[in-house]
């Protein structure tokens, strides 16, 4: 018999969705893909399916800290995904967990910030757009907004490549992290175009539109699939660009699941 292999634990931090298209479950698909073990905590509960959003239920902050002490305290992980925490209040529990934690190691944080659901339901309570940039931004290692989302956080409409770069360098001043500003909304382009900026080093990253899909959960996956990387042992730069690949292939493989399209993240 061979020896237990060690393998490398990713958290993710995120909504359940019942759908089984996003959120924890989406995360935890993409950690199994990049052979990464996923440990999850669970910030709110939604009943949701990929047309709509029905019902967003939170979880109480005391119970959201619990599950990330027991996840630290036997299986530290090397990387971190945080997604759909709703509340003011479930922001500042994280924020305060791993800011307590500065002195030692840093883990990554990849801050995805979920706002709006693809269906146009609100994630994101208007009072925890403060609390995210003022308290959970600067500690983490990267954050990855889509078009709208990355319009909420400097401010302004963003309509080419160029406001793309413009913003991911303003937010990386503004807040003190990387920035991976997606570009998939933009209107008119053939391919889905990304900007990638840590304070020094940018990244185009671009793919083909793939027609006739349209899924939801794809913002979850892309940044899971970064934590993944990251668990394994990849910096920054070297972790977004195959994160770009898979959520690329995790699209073109997508199934059908009754009238929908289903993102398949775990591709041969």
């Amino acid at each position: 018999m061979s020896g237990i292999t060690h393998c490398p634990v990713a958290l993710t931090i995120a909504g359940s969705d019942s759908s089984g298209g996003a959120g924890i479950q989406a995360d935890l698909k993409t950690f199994a893909a990049l052979g990464v073990h996923g440990a999850s905590a669970i910030a709110c509960l939604t009943a949701q399916n990929p047309r709509r959003v029905l019902a967003v239920e939170t979880c109480p902050p005391g119970i959201l800290r619990r599950q990330i002490e027991a996840v630290f305290e036997e299986m530290p992980p090397a990387a971190v995904k945080i997604g759909m925490l709703f509340s003011a209040e479930n922001f500042r529990v994280v924020a305060e967990f791993f800011g307590a934690r500065a002195a030692r190691p840093r883990v990554p944080l990849v801050v995805d910030p979920v706002m709006v659901a693809t269906s146009g339901a609100p994630l994101l309570k208007p009072k925890a757009v403060s609390v995210l940039t003022e308290t959970l931004l600067p500690l983490a290692a990267l954050v990855t907004p889509n078009l709208h989302e990355a319009e909420t956080l400097i401010g302004r409409k963003l309509v080419s490549v160029e406001d793309l770069r413009a913003a991911a360098r303003r937010i990386n001043a503004s807040f003190g992290c990387a920035a991976l500003v997606k570009g998939g909304h933009l209107h008119g382009g053939r391919e889905a175009v990304d900007i990638f900026f840590d304070g020094r080093i940018e990244l185009l990253l671009s793919a083909p539109f793939i027609k006739g899909v349209r899924t939801h959960g794809t913002g979850c996956t892309y940044s899971a699939a970064i934590a993944g990387y990251l668990a394994r042992g990849c910096n920054l730069p070297h972790a977004v660009k195959p994160a770009k690949q898979f959520i690329t292939r995790a699209i073109a493989g997508s199934y059908c699941i009754g009238k929908h399209s289903v993102l398949n993240q775990l591709f041969r």
